[in-house]
Formats: C-alpha cells, sequence, structure tokens
C-alpha cells in the first residue's frame, strides 16, 4: 500500500492555495502549544534533581513525579477528542493554555509533594489537549503545498521548548529551591498561547462541519490572502457531504481501520524506541555516564537541546520536498543505530575513562535522527490522514495511545535499568525501533503534495479488508 500511495495524484484546476503572511502567523501563534508541551517535556529534567533531593525520593517516586503529568496527558487528550468537534479547535487551543498555566503557578508554590503532583497532573490535561489539536488546527488552515512545513513549525516549537527549558534549568541550578521557578516560568508561554489564539479565526474546515459556511469562506479569505477560494470551499463541502455525520464506532469501519492502525502504530513507536526516556532522564543518564555535578549534567544536556532544535528546521525543510516516509524511515534507522552504540558503550569498560563524552555525542545522533523524522513526521501524518468528520476523534485516540505509551515509558526506564542494566535497556529500545522501521515500510503511506480531501480519497482505496 505505501509504494502505491506515493505517487501524487494531479491536483484539480483551480484549487491551487496561495500562501499567504497571516497563515504563516496563524500558525506560529497555534504552535505555541507545541512549545508548552517540550517546555514541561523538558524542565521535568532537570528539576527532579532538585526535588528528589527535598522530598527525598527514592526511584519509584522519582518516575511517579515525573510520569504523573502523563496521566493528566491522556485525560486531556481523551477530552479533546470529545470536545474538539463541538468548540472547535482555537477554543480548546485557548483552553489548553489556561490549565496549563493554572497548573503551572500550583507546582511552583506547592506546599508538599501531593500538591505538586495534582499540579503536575494539571499541567498534563492542558499538554494532551494541545498536543494534538494545535497540529490539527494548522493542518486545517495550513495550504496543502506548505502544509508539512507549517505543522513542522508545532514541533520546532516543541523543541525551543524543550531547549528553553534546560537553559531555564541550568540558570537556576544553584538557586534554593530553584525547581519552583523552573516549573511556574511556564505560565509565560501559556499566556502568550490563551491571548494570541483569542485573535485568530476558527479553522474553515470546522466552520464547514458545523454549518457556517458563510465564516468559512471568510476566514479562507484572510488565511489564502485571496478571494478565489471558491474550488477549495467546494471540495471541502463534498468531502464532508460523503463522509456524513460521524460516531465513536465509526472508527472501526473498514475504511478507517488503515488509518486507525498507522495512528496508532506511529503513536506507539514513538515513545517505545525511548525518546523520552532521553528528554526527561538525559541529565540522570549524564550522571550514569560520569558526569557527577548536577549543573554539569544539564549543561550537557543543553547541548542535546540545541541539536534536537537546528535538525527539527533540517526535516521541516526536507518534509514537503522529500516527503513523509523518506524522513520516517531515514529518522527510525538513525534511532536504531544510535541506540545500539549508546548500549555498548556502556558495556565496554573500557570507555570508563571516556563515557561522559561518548555518551553525550551518541545522545546527540540519537535526538538528531528523531528530530528530522520520527518526531514531528508523527504528528503530522495524524493532522493528515483521517476524515474531516472524524478527525478530532481519531486525532484523539492516537494521542491517547502516545500518551499512554509515554507513561508506560516513563515510569518503567529506571526500573529497567535496574532489571536489565544500563546496556540492555537500550538494547530493548534498539530492537523497538528497529521493528517501528518495518512497520513504517511496510504501512505508512506518503502524503506529500496532497489536499487533505485527495488524502482521504487515497486511503479508501488502500484499506485494509
Amino acid at each position: 500500500m505505501a509504494q502505491t500511495s506515493s505517487t501524487s495524484q494531479p491536483v484539480p484546476s483551480g484549487t491551487h492555495h496561495q500562501v499567504s503572511r497571516f497563515v504563516i502567523i496563524v500558525s506560529a501563534i497555534a504552535a505555541i502549544g507545541g512549545l508548552l508541551f517540550g517546555y514541561d517535556t523538558g524542565v521535568i529534567s532537570g528539576a527532579i534533581l532538585f526535588i528528589k533531593e527535598q522530598f527525598r525520593l527514592d526511584s519509584t517516586m522519582q518516575e511517579f513525579v515525573v510520569s504523573s503529568v502523563l496521566v493528566g496527558s491522556v485525560t486531556g487528550a481523551a477530552l479533546g477528542g470529545l470536545l474538539g468537534d463541538r468548540f472547535g479547535r482555537r477554543h480548546m487551543i485557548i483552553l489548553a493554555g489556561i490549565i496549563f498555566g493554572l497548573g503551572a503557578l500550583l507546582t511552583a508554590f506547592t506546599p508538599n509533594l501531593t500538591i505538586l503532583v495534582i499540579g503536575r497532573v494539571i499541567v498534563g490535561v492542558g499538554i494532551g489537549i494541545a498536543s494534538f489539536i494545535s497540529p490539527m488546527y494548522i493542518s486545517e488552515v495550513a495550504p496543502k503545498s506548505i502544509r508539512g512545513t507549517l505543522v513542522f513549525l508545532n514541533q520546532l516549537a516543541l523543541t525551543l521548548g524543550i531547549l528553553l527549558s534546560y537553559w531555564v534549568d541550568y540558570l537556576f541550578t544553584n538557586v534554593s529551591e530553584g525547581w519552583r521557578l523552573m516549573l511556574g516560568l511556564a505560565i509565560v508561554p501559556a499566556l502568550a498561547l490563551a491571548l494570541g489564539m483569542a485573535k485568530m479565526p476558527d479553522s474553515p474546515r470546522w466552520l464547514i462541519m458545523r454549518n457556517r459556511g458563510g465564516q468559512a469562506r471568510k476566514v479562507l479569505h484572510q488565511i489564502r490572502g485571496t478571494q478565489n477560494v471558491d474550488a477549495e470551499l467546494e471540495e471541502i463541502h463534498s468531502s464532508l457531504a460523503t463522509e456524513g455525520s460521524s460516531q465513536w464506532s465509526d472508527l472501526l469501519k473498514p475504511a478507517l481501520r488503515l488509518p486507525l492502525m498507522i495512528g496508532i502504530g506511529l503513536a506507539i513507536f514513538q515513545q517505545v524506541t525511548g525518546i523520552n526516556t532521553v528528554i526527561y532522564y538525559a541529565p540522570t543518564i549524564m550522571e550514569f555516564s560520569g558526569l557527577k555535578s548536577a549543573g554539569a549534567s544539564i549543561l550537557a544536556t543543553t547541548g542535546v537541546g540545541v541539536i534536537n532544535v537546528l535538525f527539527t528546521i533540517v526535516g521541516s525543510w526536507f518534509v514537503d520536498r522529500a516527503g513523509r516516509r523518506p524522513l520516517l524511515l531515514t529518522s527510525l534507522i538513525g534511532m536504531a543505530i544510535s541506540l545500539a552504540l549508546l548500549a555498548v558503550s556502556f558495556q565496554l569498560p573500557q570507555l570508563a575513562s571516556s563515557l561522559g563524552v561518548a555518551v553525550v555525542i551518541i545522545l546527540m545522533l540519537y535526538v538528531a535522527s528523531f528530530a528530522i523524522g520520527l518526531g514531528p513526521v508523527f504528528w503530522l501524518l495524524i493532522s493528515e490522514i483521517y476524515p474531516l468528520n472524524i478527525r478530532s476523534k481519531a486525532m484523539s485516540v492516537a494521542t491517547v495511545a502516545n500518551w499512554g505509551a509515554n507513561l508506560i515509558v516513563a515510569m518503567t526506564f529506571l526500573s529497567i535499568v535496574n532489571a536489565l542494566g544500563r546496556p540492555g535497556a537500550f538494547w530493548l529500545y534498539a530492537v523497538l525501533t528497529l521493528c517501528s522501521v518495518v512497520f513504517t515500510y511496510l504501512l505508512v503511506p506518503e502524503t506529500k503534495g496532497r489536499t487533505l480531501e485527495q488524502i482521504q480519497e487515497e486511503l479508501k482505496t488502500h484499506h485494509l479488508k
């Protein structure tokens, strides 16, 4: 299926989409949701070094504090699917910013461990909503010619959020109870997201789905920078008329089995290949390699964050040129090699004297590989492969699977290290990455150069029996 779908279909006459400056601004503001996602993902890696000392946490309790945000994320992803169609993409992004800001304040001013965990769960709800609503909104407002690049803005913002969190962690390393400032500063991007999205338009596709065609036309005029939007409106109306209304049970229909399998499969593989063990526990991994001070570990981790940003930019340049599948396959192969090298590095005693340097270099290779493909392409693909009438629900299911797998990985990493040893843990992630290569090669389609409506027609003819 993947091979036959890689040839772009011709674009119907009159459906050329203009690229306006305004659509880039809209996408950039929505991408602040990715910044929130990234900031909280990264900030806990440094904060946990100090939280564990203040509250005297063993490895199990460290996993619990780190993972508590993921419980909220699963909840937020599920709520986003339920409410995204009813209240619209824009309003849900605004809600995500408000929830995230409240949670950030609660974690910063927490009097005890219980309130800290509750605050982390609330933060997670905001992240869970924003993590898929933001790329979905961008996908629905973007012209097809640069849709991949614009959705990559969300991932770029995510990587910038991670890098920013590492800098903040380092800045407050020697400040008394600096972890409170690390967590509390997330209120700044949360407010920027909520206030910025209040000025943005609703998704034209959502407006049409809610029978508000007049408003949809005005929004398309605004974001396309042209009055010639009739063909695009007609294509959206036609696709929605064919799809009809949707129920959760529609996800099990034959035509949606393949897209659902792709979304859930990539969601799980994105996590079980180990990326968030690196993001959440990067300073801890640095300490494994011999960097003993918290400041040195966090500073080394910052280098990994820089690589994450730079290679996300590289991926954004290639995604609408080379396509989604080549980036995914290149990404996964690079990750598998990196994980194998990491396992070998911890396995060979003769590397002990230079282990810290080796681990930093290999982690950079691993993160670079993730950043050009699996990281952003997963979110891009799930925003593209589902029909409009059920997109919010389907993306919610994939996102719940993603956060659920994230939760399992985060809660088991230190335990797996204790059970299998450091080399064994990374060998396990390497094998799972090879499995994801096979999955991608066999099932994942190419969506470059098509409108969202063309993608739905393509997938209908290749669904699993």
